[in-house]
């Protein structure tokens, strides 16, 4: 496993290396101490997951963020001393998959980290399992692959296990705690921010009016529903 670290105080790259391995001692980290170098590295070294700060010396680690998704669907975990519930659902509306604050507990990283690569690393679902359509969208569950009117909608790992619980289970309202269980982990049950703000970004996606959805409903105080 590969974890670029993308942070300007060394003393957190060398904390965070160490942290990566003594739970994973064939794990190789690489650090870049800038936005823009941090950038240039996700491509050269196509890291398995990347740690991202916001205060960089050069640009906004929101910034950042917002260039990686351009071209990569990497799995991102911002680490910043910013603990406003605005600056983390910030960091996920621009593609973070989870957001940990300085000082961190070593578990606690270690958590986090797990259950993003969880998420990234779904297991595949059996080739008879039948492709699923209702009207514009298609979904070829073998393949991960999502079409809306036959183009392919690129979706991040989170997104496409959010859709797929739904989808399994359309018709039925899925509760808040049930979908964050699901899909980010037990510790994520009430981390409602994280849902509301995937539900945004699949429909957004999807081309499901978000002011009038017709595919992702919301039961309101309860939880989503994927129309049947």
């Amino acid at each position: 496993m590969k974890i670029l670290v993308i942070d300007d105080d060394p003393d957190v790259v060398e904390v965070v290396s160490l942290t990566f391995e003594m739970r994973w001692p064939e794990a190789v980290t690489v650090s870049a101490n800038d936005g823009t170098s941090g950038i240039d590295m996700v491509e050269i070294e196509s890291p398995d997951i990347i740690i991202l700060d916001i205060g960089l010396p050069d640009m906004d680690g929101f910034e950042v963020c917002r260039e990686i998704r351009r071209f990569s669907d990497a799995p991102i975990v911002m680490l910043t001393v910013r603990d406003k519930e605005a600056d983390i659902v910030k960091g996920l509306q621009l593609g973070a998959d989870d957001y940990v604050t300085k000082p961190f507990k070593h578990i606690e990283l270690l958590a986090r980290v797990q259950a993003v690569l969880r998420r990234a690393q779904m297991e595949p679902v059996s080739a008879e399992e039948a492709p699923f359509r209702t009207g514009k969208l298609y979904i070829d569950f073998s393949r991960r692959e999502v079409m809306v009117e036959n183009q392919q909608v690129k979706l991040t790992p989170t997104e496409y296990q959010l859709l797929y619980h739904l989808v399994k289970n359309a018709g039925r309202v899925m509760t808040h705690r049930t979908l964050l269980g699901r899909v980010w982990g037990r510790e994520y049950v009430d981390e409602t921010n994280y849902l509301k703000v995937h539900i945004q970004h699949l429909r957004q996606k999807l081309g499901d009016d978000p002011s009038d959805p017709t595919l992702i409903l919301t039961e309101r105080g309860a939880g989503y529903k994927f129309s049947k």
